[in-house]
């Protein structure tokens, strides 16, 4: 059974590795391959340390998804990131950052639940409409926000992933979608 819950300091790996996973599965045919293979669950888990996301005073909350206490999903949200900048924030409408699921629980429900409690917690922070970005090559994450309700809202830009060894970063589309909250 899911069961959801706060981000805890003790948590950067398990929700690293779903990270990680969720990107190597879900980008596979559109994010170099060079770059997926070198994604390191152990630097990805320090980055979170490094940032504090599991701090109650930080302003983006992480939810967890577990199953029988392994960390399957996570689903991080709060303010508006204007220009995707986490230091320019617009308290106006919220956003959700990120909703990553183990690929062996897609389809289980796992995601569904997840997005329900962030747009919960989104609400009772006052917010009455939200933004998710969204890489525009990832066509089963643009199902899933236009099936919960989200559109594009006509923004765009471009996520660079970097690549090894000096070479030119790719530029992915990311579109920018918005949906509204208590409706």
């Amino acid at each position: 059974m899911l069961t959801i819950r706060r981000e805890e300091p003790d948590d950067a790996d398990a929700i690293a590795r779903v990270h990680v996973h969720g990107w190597q599965t879900g980008y596979a045919g559109f994010m170099p391959d060079e770059m997926l293979g070198r994604l390191n669950v152990a630097a990805w888990a320090q980055r979170r340390r490094d940032i504090g996301t599991a701090d109650p005073e930080h302003p983006f909350t992480t939810l967890l998804g577990e199953v029988d206490g392994l960390v399957v999903g996570f689903t991080t949200f709060g303010p508006y990131r204007r220009n995707q900048d986490r230091d320019d924030l617009d308290p106006a409408v919220g956003e959700i950052l990120a909703l990553y699921v183990e690929p062996a629980y897609w389809g289980d429900g796992t995601a569904d639940a997840l997005l329900a409690a962030a747009r919960t917690g989104l609400t009772e922070r006052g917010w009455t409409a939200y933004r998710a970005w969204v890489l525009a090559d990832n066509r089963r994450a643009r199902r899933f926000c236009e099936r919960a309700g989200l559109s594009p809202d006509g923004e765009q830009s471009t996520y660079q992933v970097p690549l090894a060894g000096g070479a030119e970063p790719v530029g992915l589309v990311e579109l920018r979608y918005a949906g509204r909250l208590g409706d």
